[in-house]
């Protein structure tokens, strides 16, 4: 049999986040749900919830969030490009997320790190300017 399951039949959320590849392992998956970072229609689920076809998921990971909608379901995981045909993500969540992306990029472009490290006397006027915001 193939890894997919009958289109009846449901599969926990956990594994199927895991097969999906949106966590690298089923724990992260589990931890993820319990901690309300996947969510359908705002409600917070647990990680027995069965998934469906057709079932639209948000999903938080690393900053980035996803809404997909569910299109086939595994229960064992494949290839990256065997998972990329369990979901398909909605046109909003990929440009939300691109735009999300583009502005952390353009925020860290203008900070630069030290060339080397601060001394003893440079150590001291950055902690002053650090107790200046206390204020």
């Amino acid at each position: 049999m193939n890894n997919e399951t009958l289109p009846d039949a449901g599969v926990r959320l956990d594994l199927w986040l895991w097969a999906a590849r949106f966590f690298k392992t089923r724990a992260l998956a589990k931890k993820a749900i319990e901690l309300g970072q996947v969510r359908i229609d705002g409600q917070v689920l647990k990680p027995s919830r069965t998934v469906r076809l057709g079932l639209v998921l948000a999903i938080e990971r690393a900053g980035e969030r996803f809404e997909v909608t569910v299109r086939r379901l595994a229960e064992k995981r494949g290839t990256a490009t065997q998972a990329q045909v369990l979901y398909v993500e909605s046109e909003s969540s990929i440009a939300a997320r691109l735009e999300e992306r583009e502005k952390r990029r353009l925020e860290a472009q203008g900070y630069q790190a030290p060339a080397v490290k601060p001394n003893k006397r440079q150590r001291r006027l950055i902690q002053a300017l650090g107790d200046l915001d206390a204020f």
